[in-house]
């Protein structure tokens, strides 16, 4: 016997369906928008020198970000996901992204610097992205041939080489290298294993046991990632951002965009955990709807960080108010 659904109860299906349709994509042109003017609005009145093609290559610092996530959530979220259905893995296809970025990168590199494909990749910041590429293409080999783990190792060689691409300064250079890689970790683990752990509720239903049990063991993941952002966080804000130009650098104002949305993703995670343990405690609670509310936020905090990678670096300024 073959049981329909009530006329209504597929008329608010369809409702919602399309609201979250509508609302994905009000998000995705208001993070385009973000990544293409974004470092032009940030730097308005500061008097920085103007970055060759912020836009594209705040693009595809996004698709680097957000590939190196997918890829290590992935690999992080089957550990914490149990027993039960899996989602269908998407590491392979995060990982040839990666590449692709990190190699259209290089060609925004060749094009802005008047140099030819090989004179750029003898750069600094070109030998940095081929690596880079190579790290992401490997990663993609290892998943394809389902030896998921063996990705590790290419994956870590990418997060090193982001991390000295984006340190290229010349004080201590060795402790900014360090605080990123934790610190592209941990944002990589907390944003890709929520994604991840949030397909394993959809897949299997919220009310079944193996759902919950993944959704705990993240957010005792989670709750350490936190302590690593904030700590390598501040660490390297008080490193890289003077205080007398917090409110007259680009890159202070990204940066105060980014924690505003960092404070907010944290809030909703709270709700989410305190729902959890309604949940257990027999109260009600969802806490799949705060949670893919988070994980919203936190792919505006990607877009707003590969931002924060592309503006000039605020000791340029501060050391021109320190001359006058």
């Amino acid at each position: 016997m073959t049981v329909h659904a009530p006329d209504g109860a597929v008329r608010r299906s369809g409702r919602r369906r399309t609201r979250t349709a509508l609302l994905a994509g009000a998000g995705a042109l208001a993070a385009l928008a973000v990544a293409l003017y974004g470092a032009g609005i940030a730097a308005r009145g500061t008097g920085e020198l103007r970055i060759p093609a912020p836009g594209a290559t705040t693009l595809l610092r996004v698709a680097v970000f957000a590939a190196l996530a997918l890829h290590l959530g992935e690999l992080a979220g089957a550990r914490l996901a149990g027993e039960g259905l899996r989602p269908r893995p998407w590491a392979v296809w995060a990982a040839l992204g990666g590449a692709a970025a990190s190699a259209g990168q290089i060609v925004v590199l060749a094009d802005v610097s008047g140099l030819d494909l090989t004179a750029a990749y003898g750069t600094r910041e070109g030998g940095l992205l081929l690596l880079m590429a190579n790290g992401f293409a490997l990663a993609a080999a290892c998943a394809a041939l389902a030896r998921p783990g063996w990705a590790l190792a290419p994956l870590a060689l990418v997060t090193g080489a982001e991390a000295l691409r984006a340190h290229p300064e010349p004080y201590t250079p060795e402790l900014g290298t360090a605080l990123t890689v934790v610190h592209l970790t941990a944002g990589s683990l907390w944003v890709g294993g929520l994604l991840y752990v949030l397909r394993v509720a959809h897949l299997r239903g919220g009310g079944v046991r193996g759902a919950r049990e993944a959704l705990t063991r993240y957010a005792r993941l989670a709750g350490w990632l936190y302590a690593a952002l904030a700590v390598t966080g501040t660490c390297s804000t008080l490193r890289r951002l003077p205080a007398d130009v917090v409110l007259s650098s680009a890159y202070g104002r990204v940066l105060i965009a980014k924690l505003v949305l960092v404070a907010v993703a944290s809030a909703l995670a709270l709700t989410a955990r305190r729902r959890m343990h309604r949940r257990r405690a027999r109260h009600g609670g969802d806490a799949t709807a705060p949670a893919r509310a988070e994980l919203a936020v936190l792919a505006a905090v990607v877009v707003v960080s590969a931002l924060l990678t592309v503006v000039p670096d605020p000791h340029w300024i501060s050391t021109r108010l320190t001359l006058q």
